[in-house]
């Protein structure tokens, strides 16, 4: 069997890419995904709590589980370590798109499954430890960080189409019509004529 498994983590992203990636993958090296294990969920929750779990339970020697990179399976070097471990313990193989690796039983896919999964640890730590330290730098300096509680942004959607929206009321177009045009809902162009267009005509 071939699974095919996707995460992302927050419904802002979309499954859609990587499951273009595997197909394409698959189509070059004439494979064929026989299942998909799509999931949205963080990849620092524990594996039993994910459908990954449930994947690792059914999948048997020789199988072959393909997805777009290691960080897929989990956001932390002991838990992409554990999930290996069992995997290979199986003799199951995990094939990854960018970092281009075939993961077996050989000591040379464990080496290099701890080398990678160590280095992005390492790299993480990293952007956490300097993102920190740049926050506090920029607090004892007086720097206020954020968005002043209560102010809304002074940039939305649509700040700079407020001519083309006219010519559209102008011409009688309904707002949920104006909506579909500039590729917003119809609540955004209702709350952008109230807030940002008041003295203009609406429909």
């Amino acid at each position: 069997m071939i699974y095919g498994y996707i995460r992302v983590s927050t419904d802002k992203q979309t499954v859609e890419n990587q499951r273009f990636e595997i197909e394409q993958f698959c189509l070059k090296n004439g494979l064929k995904a026989d299942q998909w294990i799509e999931e949205t969920i963080s990849g620092t929750k524990d594996p039993q709590k994910r459908l990954l779990g449930t994947l690792l339970s059914q999948v048997e020697k020789d199988d072959i589980i393909i997805c777009s990179e290691l960080s897929r399976l989990g956001r932390s070097l002991f838990m992409v370590m554990s999930i290996l471990n069992e995997l290979m313990r199986k003799q199951v193989q995990v094939w990854t798109i960018k970092d281009n690796y075939k993961l077996g039983n050989s000591l040379t896919s464990k080496v290099l499954a701890f080398a990678f999964s160590m280095a992005a640890e390492i790299e993480r730590d990293l952007i956490s430890q300097r993102t920190k330290e740049a926050l506090a730098r920029k607090r004892m300096q007086g720097v206020v960080l954020g968005r002043p509680h209560g102010r809304k942004s002074r940039h939305v959607k649509l700040s700079g189409r407020e001519q083309e929206i006219q010519s559209l009321l102008d011409k009688h177009i309904s707002k949920s019509a104006i909506g579909r045009i500039l590729g917003v809902n119809r609540m955004t162009v209702a709350i952008f004529l109230k807030e940002r267009m008041a003295n203009f005509s609406q429909v």
